[in-house]
Order: C-alpha cells, then structure tokens, then sequence
C-alpha cells in the first residue's frame, strides 16, 4: 500500500521520535531546515526563487539535477517538512509502474494531505512510467519532486520537464564538505560526538578532497574511519591512508559525466593547452574508460581541429589507437597521452571541417550538378560512341600539372586554406595555381 511509504517523520501534528540510530551517518545529518543545507548558494541566496517557492508554498513539481552527494534528497525532505506535507520517498529503480499507480491513487484519494512524491534517480523510469505522473502533476494531486544525476533533457520526457521548476546542483567544494564533517565529527545527537574522536583541520580537508565534492561519500567515510578507532582516539594520515588508496573518483561510463570529460579534453587540446588535457584523459581513464574510446575522439579530432595544419596529426592518432589494441592497459596510456600532447601542441586549422560543411550544405540546398562529360568515364566503346570524356585535358602534360580546365559545370570554392602550420604552404600553392589556370584560359579564348 501507498501508506508504507510515507515518513511518520513528515505527519502534521504526530509528535513521534523517529530512531535514527540504525541510519548511516549521512542519513542521521540529514538538514531538517533550509537554513541546514551546506552548499548550493546560488539556489539559497537571497531573492532565489526556491526558497520563495518553499516559503509561499505554492510550488508545483521540481525537478533537481546534480551530481550524487550535492543534496538533491536532502532538498527534498526539507521542503516536504517545512510545507507540512505527506512525504512519499521511491527510488525509480526499485520501483514499478503498480506501486507508482497505487500511490497515484490514494494521493488522488485524500487531496488534504498534499502529498509529496519524491522520486529518486527519476531517469530511471521509462517513458511510459513518466507519463503515468502527468495527469496528477496537473492536477496538482501530487507534487513531484524528482531528483536526477542526468541532463533532464535527455532523460526525462519534455512534457515533465515543461511541467516543472527546474534546479541544477553543483558539486559542494572542499570547504563546503569539511564543514559538513566537523558538524558531523562534534554532533553528540545525531553524530559522531558521542564516540570523543578527534580529528585536526588539516585531516578533515584530505578526506573532504578525497571525495570530490560528494558529501553524502564524505560522511560515509568519516563513520567508517570513526567506527574502527577506539572511543577519544585522534584520527591522523595513517587512518585514511587506506580510503586515500582505494579512492574512485566520480565517473559513470556512457553517462554524463563520461561526456562532459570526454567534452573538456577535447576543447583543451583544440584550445593549445596540453596539460589539461592530460588531466581530463588521466581522469577518465581513473575512471575505467575504454582507452579505444580516447583514441577514436583523438583521431576525430586530428582531422577536425588539426587538419592540413599539420598533416602529421592523423597518422598519429591512428597509431595511437592500433597502439591501444597492441598493447593495451596501462601501457597504451603512454601511446594516448605521446599522441594527446602532440595534437594538443600542434598548429591547428578546421578549413577541411568547414570546407565538408559548405560541400554538404550545397548539395543538400543547392542544385546538385551533374558530372561534366569531358569527366565521365571513357573505358568502354559506348561510352566513347556516347562521347563521353571528349575534350578531357590530362594534367600531366601541362607544366606544373595544371590543364586550365574546369572541374565542375559551376565552379564553386568551398576549402579555403587556412594560414597556420604546413596549410600555409597549400594556401600560397593554390593561390599560384588559380593564376596560373587563369593565364591558361585566356591563352585559349
């Protein structure tokens, strides 16, 4: 039944004291009030609109997006207690659409309690189980709080989106984080401070920088290191020497952040700046991407960016990619990173990205030409009873190889060489090449 659901925490009146103890810490800290929340000023200040929301109450559904740890629960619960509603938590990947259809039902059922429902990694759910929330979200029989670590505009339908106050999350800093731990470490209530542990400024900034900006792992952490010390013990390096060692950082493969890395090394490599561009491949291959996908995004890259500029480039990266299948982990890492800072440091001109766009362009607005008959092929006899290739000038018996014959029915320009690198040497070569076609045509007229 829906009634399983909800907070006894949340009900209006009830007076009850929820046990705690059994929760993890992160859980246990959870902010109660608005003014609670660590982190996350740019929806908190003054004048934002969320708070007006939750002050008015009069908000409909909101839909939070950010990273895991940046307190997208954490809201959730706050506005659920501070709007006195019916509280209503379920995680999209536990969930189905029967139980959402039951919930569904008894919020319809009793419109005073304004419920609530929290629905934790909304993208999760299909298209058809997001769709079963729009007639109660319009109703208002429901207000939906959706969390997310993924681009809304990707993964939740647009109707829902449209439907909704949208909220970006950021990661909390490692200031925002170490104070959220010393709250934690010195909280005899809900925390740590019963247990008498110690812990100096400086080791609560390690741990917070270990967790890149994830509070909820922070928290998690610090009660595990808490919990194995004996009661008044002062934490030191050598307890977190073992969290530091198997420390993952926060990368999720074929989601947003695998392409919001895999977007920032690119642009520092198109950008001239190889370091970061080291930094951004060192973090995705930490991360447990497939060192072919690197590769591919370089090869891509030493056409688009580079190009002609230096023509190098391309063979490089392909190289480095056949390095990828030869020799593999961690050893290819070396091939990426030789092929990476190459790129990065080499001139860089996208004429040939630019002169394949205006070709496409043309072709797909334009009036697609046909191919002139001096061009067509000659080999067999009807072709030639055709006439077909009549009045074709063989390049090679011209000086510099340049007939003074035209190419296309309509000459158009499309590659416009660029100034940078070995493409300066193509720019002067085709500038010589038109005057002298120009010469050859007025020496036939």
């Amino acid at each position: 039944m829906a009634d399983s659901f909800q907070a006894s925490l949340f009900e209006a009146g009830s007076g009850s004291q929820v046990d705690d103890s059994h929760k993890p810490l992160a859980a246990r800290m959870r902010p109660r009030v608005l003014g609670e929340i660590i982190g996350q000023a740019h929806l908190l200040k003054e004048g934002a609109l969320l708070p007006k929301l939750i002050q008015s109450d009069r908000f409909g559904s909101l839909l939070f997006w950010g990273p895991p740890g940046s307190g997208k629960t954490s809201f959730a619960h706050v506005i659920a207690r501070e709007t006195n509603s019916q509280f209503i938590q379920i995680n999209a990947v536990l969930s189905n659409a029967a139980e959402l259809k039951q919930i569904l039902l008894s919020a319809r059922r009793n419109p005073s309690a304004r419920t609530v429902l929290f629905i934790d990694e909304l993208h999760r759910f299909n298209k058809a189980q997001q769709d079963l929330l729009l007639p109660d979200v319009e109703e208002g029989n429901i207000r939906l709080i959706g969390a997310t670590t993924h681009n809304p505009g990707f993964y939740i339908i647009p109707p829902l989106v449209s439907r909704s106050h949208l909220f970006k999350l950021e990661p909390l800093s490692e200031e925002e984080v170490a104070l959220a731990l010393e709250r934690a470490l010195s909280d005899s209530d809900r925390g740590l401070g019963h247990r008498l542990v110690k812990a100096d400024s400086a080791l609560i900034n390690s741990l917070s920088k270990l967790c890149d900006g994830d509070l909820r792992r922070a928290l998690n952490a610090l009660e595990v290191l808490v919990e194995s010390v004996e009661e008044g013990h002062v934490l030191s390096e050598k307890d977190i020497e073992a969290f530091a060692n198997e420390r993952q950082i926060r990368y999720d493969a074929d989601e947003d952040e695998h392409y919001n890395t895999a977007s920032a090394m690119i642009k520092s490599i198109r950008g001239g700046d190889p370091d970061a561009g080291l930094y951004w491949m060192a973090k995705m291959l930490a991360g447990g991407e497939d060192p072919r996908f690197i590769a591919r995004r370089l090869i891509i890259l030493a056409s688009e960016d580079v190009g002609l500029a230096d023509p190098m480039a391309l063979p490089l990266a392909v190289a480095a990619k056949e390095a990828c299948d030869f020799v593999g982990q961690p050893e290819c890492e070396l091939n990426l990173a030789h092929a990476l800072i190459y790129l990065a440091t080499a001139p860089k001109s996208n004429s040939t990205t630019a002169a394949l766009g205006k070709v496409k362009r043309e072709i797909r607005e334009g009036t697609v030409q046909s191919v002139p008959i001096w061009l067509q092929d000659s080999h067999s006899k009807v072709s030639k009873q055709q006439g077909q290739g009549a009045g074709y000038l063989y390049s090679h018996e011209y000086p510099e190889g340049i007939s003074g014959q035209d190419y296309m029915l309509k000459p158009k320009q499309f590659y416009h060489a660029g100034n940078s690198g070995r493409e300066k040497f193509i720019l002067e070569r085709l500038q010589y090449w038109r005057e002298l076609k120009d010469q050859l045509k007025t020496q036939t007229q």
